[in-house]
């Protein structure tokens, strides 16, 4: 059960999260509750699966460098390696795509060189190759959910 806290975190700081020096304590003060109690409720969304990361979407190549990256993976395996996937911090996200190479990603490094050690990185603790395609158009992805939930 999602108490209100949770719900105003997952509702109301999906898009324009506080760019302060403690963001978690502007949120608190919003909310009128303590800082603890916003960094305790979004460890608990993390910890129950509703969220998978709190941090920025960087347009590719604006910092850094960065490729899209295709993987085939055989259905039984491919949640497991998405989640392995995720723990890479040069990730945003990953998705499923219904194609032979079903899960796809961007990834972002600082630079070339990282972004090659990245990508050994994946390819060692997933047991599977990767390939990388040039980022041709860019599409941003809207990757807020407006939940519209009860608060009280």
């Amino acid at each position: 059960m999602l108490s209100p806290l949770h719900k105003h975190l997952l509702d109301d700081y999906q898009h324009d999260f506080p760019l302060t020096l403690r963001p978690y304590l502007t949120i608190a003060k919003a909310l009128g509750v303590t800082e603890n109690d916003v960094l305790t409720a979004f460890n608990s969304l993390i910890d129950d699966d509703f969220i998978s990361r709190i941090g920025p979407i960087i347009p590719p190549n604006q910092l850094g460098k960065s490729t899209l990256v295709a993987m085939a993976i055989p259905p039984g395996r491919l949640e497991g390696i998405a989640e392995i996937i995720s723990s890479f911090r040069e990730v945003n996200h990953n998705y499923e795509r219904e194609h032979r190479f079903n899960l796809w990603f961007v990834l972002i490094a600082s630079s070339k060189q990282h972004l090659q050690n990245v990508i050994q990185s994946i390819e060692r603790r997933t047991g599977f190759k990767t390939l990388q395609l040039p980022l041709l158009d860019e599409f941003f992805i809207d990757l807020g959910f407006p939940l519209k939930l009860d608060h009280d």
